[in-house]
């Protein structure tokens, strides 16, 4: 009953592999997930919380204001032009210029903004370098930043574009 077995060596013993793949794994998992932490940029943190929530009471302020103005837009798109038309509750809204920022949803190296000029009372006209496609959210703003008209929708569209409170209000 003696038997001589032949004992590998430590480092052919399948078992001793088999647990240290997954401690192996770990690490190597640990290093990709730190070189990636360390190597992007991440711009979706802030630093300074408090000013941006004052930014955000900005902002509500300005839609307010556009509220109580009772301002409303309509623009249309054409291949690279847009043409907008703003009337508030006292009448037509005359401004020397007015800015349009445009906002791609996913992609902010795609954000644009143009500056419409005067042509008449209450209208406005703007060119546009290249034509415009997809979804799109508008900010536009009054030439001193007091007041904000909001709105998104997919582009080139056949129809104008109103943007404005009580949009429902105006048949």
């Amino acid at each position: 009953m003696n038997e001589d077995l032949d004992i590998k060596p430590w480092y052919r013993q399948p078992w001793l592999w088999f647990l240290l793949m997954f401690p192996g794994a770990a690490i190597a998992w640990c290093t990709f997930m730190l070189t990636v932490a360390i190597t992007t940029q991440n711009s979706m943190v802030t630093d300074d919380y408090s000013k941006q929530g004052r930014g955000y009471n900005m902002q509500i302020a300005r839609d307010q204001t556009a509220k109580n103005l009772g301002l409303r837009a309509e623009m249309a798109f054409t291949e690279r032009q847009i043409t907008l038309s703003v009337d508030s509750s006292d009448g037509s809204a005359d401004y020397p210029y007015l800015i349009l920022n445009l906002f791609h949803p996913t992609l902010s190296e795609r954000d644009r903004t143009v500056q419409f000029r005067a042509v008449g009372e209450g209208q406005y006209t703007a060119k546009l370098n290249q034509p415009i496609e997809g979804r799109w959210y508008f900010d536009l703003r009054g030439p001193d930043n007091d007041w904000r008209l909001k709105g998104e929708s997919n582009l080139p569209s056949e129809r104008p574009l109103t943007l404005g409170v009580g949009t429902e209000d105006r048949g």
